[in-house]
């Protein structure tokens, strides 16, 4: 009786059967328009209007609004994921590009790569509360370590990824990857942090304790984008020049699987259960579905033009 009611009530209420699945996001810079996919059956089941030219995309702990970055009008979009609207728009820097959230969910942070810095916005007060200037020229992703105390910065024209202290609200130093950086992943633990260098195709160890390198290695071509397993115990990291997705032991550092998706994979995101991985393929204008546990490609879902990135809820 009690699903019979909650089957009547999501056939009439808006939304209310959106509320009870998981729902994935990509923003798609190329059409301009974010399409958002029904996490059960992987088909797209909306598409967002009105957004600018979207970028980076995040989903905070028990928040249901998805933060997006519009890089044609300096904003981060405030969208409520039960109504499909734009709650807020706060201004940001120059063409900003991705946004993560803090671990307690009180700040998102979003690199700003014409205006060299990173702004950070409370979640509550919906505004920009301070917005720290970094060294490297074009920052790209700006991600909070676990515990939230430190930030690693990753700028597309420079050799290193910069390091700061959000507490202090300050650069405090930088660290040598090799040219391009992209994406940044830490362990659960924030013992170590993975970064991704495009131009040398290299992913790369950094020790968190001392703030250096520690390994360097080539998983693929054009190395780009990174994601920790909730599990801390593989990292995801696509490969522009082989359309493929290397799955890497965060221990051993040996390459598990070459799992093969769409092309110019680029940003990702995992559901919650941490069963299935979406990676954006801007070139072949899908989201590949690829099997998180088993390491092996489930589906090519159609999405707008170039997307940049996904987030899963």
């Amino acid at each position: 009786m009690k699903f019979r009611l909650f089957l009547v009530a999501a056939l009439f209420v808006p939304n209310l059967w959106a509320q009870a699945t998981h729902q994935v996001f990509a923003t798609n810079e190329g059409s301009q328009d974010i399409s958002v996919i029904d996490g059960a059956s992987d088909e797209v089941v909306a598409t967002l209007k009105d957004v600018g030219k979207p970028r980076g995309l995040t989903l905070c702990p028990n928040d249901k609004r998805l933060y997006v970055t519009n890089q044609k009008d300096s904003q981060l979009l405030v969208i409520d994921t039960l109504t499909q609207k734009v709650t807020h728009r706060v201004g940001l820097g120059e063409s900003p590009e991705a946004v993560y959230c803090s671990p307690d969910g009180k700040l998102v942070a979003v690199s700003n790569e014409g205006s060299n810095s990173v702004s950070f916005i409370s979640t509550t007060e919906l505004k920009e509360v301070f917005s720290i200037p970094v060294k490297g020229k074009n920052p790209e992703h700006s991600v909070f370590s676990p515990d939230g105390r430190l930030m690693l910065v990753s700028a597309e024209e420079a050799d290193q990824v910069d390091v700061i202290d959000v507490v202090q609200r300050k650069q405090i130093g930088a660290i040598q990857v090799g040219e391009r950086p992209r994406g940044i992943a830490f362990t659960p633990d924030g013992k170590r942090a993975f970064v991704a260098v495009e131009s040398a195709s290299l992913l790369v160890v950094i020790d968190m304790s001392q703030l250096k390198v520690l390994e360097k290695l080539q998983v693929g071509q054009r190395t780009n984008g990174l994601l920790m397993h909730p599990n801390g115990k593989v990292v995801f990291v696509t490969n522009g020049g082989d359309a493929t997705v290397s799955v890497v032991d965060v221990q051993s550092l040996k390459v598990l699987a070459q799992v093969p998706v769409g092309q110019r994979p680029w940003n990702m995101s995992i559901n919650p259960d941490g069963s299935k991985l979406y990676v954006a393929a801007g070139r072949s204008h899908a989201v590949s579905v690829v099997d998180a546990v088993n390491y092996k490609p489930l589906k090519n879902i159609a999405v707008g033009r170039l997307p940049w990135g996904t987030a899963a809820n």
